[in-house]
């Protein structure tokens, strides 16, 4: 399995904010937004993930991150010229994906909830063709919305519609079988003018092959892609981190507990930042004594938790 992000767009919705940078680079709360999906893709079991881009934005992307060694996983880069549809994202990395299957996600999209990590796991693990994500909200007409029987099996898929059947979203994070590619190419682009997301999982849902995992009430999800949106999300990471006491999508500190970097790189790259949060909090993990039993005792949290 392989992952991928898609971090381009114009980020029109926002403007100014973004008419100098790419909207995925701006921070929520104290960190960029690209952490946010990049940390889902790690926990998921994913080590070679490419990041989708501008070809204005791409160098940005590779400063902050590199080839993703600091983090003991692969990171590659690609260029998406034009905004013309998230599918574009699997024509892309055609080569990129090769033979594999494929976990992509949006770059303004962020999870939590306690278990998380275990439901994406057991999805990516027990996935056949395609799996999409359900998340109810309160207005379905901003989403693509998904109708599913009592089975929890997908029966219609509708793009921002005007009367919505379910009050289901389909959130910004699907699981792929390797046929995606060549059904991305088959596409027709949208009276929008772009290639739909939602015209691909149909494809996989006239076909009988399109799951559907719910995020139930104790999950949130988050699309940051406006300003009310963005404040509300670093508003939520800030008092979730202050009350509970750790910090949501921290990729050293995923790198660390997932075995993919050494308690030295975890101690020198917060000693590198000790003049703030960020960096104190690395040294505190690295200079746990007892980290495997802190592990065991944290290993279901929200942000961490491996499968069980």
């Amino acid at each position: 399995m392989k992952g991928i992000i898609l971090a381009g767009g114009s980020g029109s919705r926002l403007s100014p904010s973004t008419d100098s940078i790419n909207k995925h680079l701006l921070a929520v709360y104290d960190k960029p937004m690209i952490y946010y999906p990049l940390s889902v893709l790690m926990l998921g079991g994913m080590k070679d993930i490419m990041i989708i881009s501008t070809p204005e934005d791409k160098p940005r992307f590779e400063a902050l991150l590199g080839d993703g060694s600091s983090l003991g996983i692969t990171l590659t880069y690609s260029e998406q010229k034009d905004p013309n549809g998230i599918p574009e994202a699997l024509t892309l990395s055609e080569d990129f994906v090769g033979d594999d299957d494929v976990t992509l996600i949006l770059g303004d999209n962020i999870f939590y909830g306690q278990g998380f990590t275990t439901l994406l796991r057991n999805a990516i693990k027990h996935h056949k063709y395609a799996t999409i994500f359900g998340y109810r909200v309160k207005d379905p007409r901003r989403f693509g919305v998904v109708e599913f029987d009592h089975r929890q099996k997908a029966i219609t898929l509708e793009e921002k519609p005007n009367d919505p059947r379910s009050d289901f979203a389909v959130t910004g994070l699907y699981i792929y079988d390797n046929q995606a590619v060549k059904l991305a190419k088959k596409l027709k682009p949208s009276a929008r003018g772009e290639l739909e997301i939602t015209d691909l999982n149909r494809a996989y849902l006239k076909r009988g092959q399109l799951d559907v995992e719910l995020l139930g009430r104790g999950f949130a999800w988050m699309d940051a892609g406006t300003h009310e949106s963005l404040f509300d999300a670093a508003e939520f990471v800030k008092i979730t981190q202050q009350r509970q006491g750790f910090k949501l999508a921290c990729l050293e500190e995923i790198a660390y507990y997932l075995g993919y970097i050494s308690r030295e790189a975890l101690y020198n790259k917060g000693k590198s930042m000790e003049k703030n949060d960020y960096g104190t909090y690395l040294l505190e993990i690295a200079d746990r004594k007892h980290t495997q039993q802190y592990w065991d005792s944290i290993d279901r949290n929200p942000m961490l938790g491996l499968v069980e």
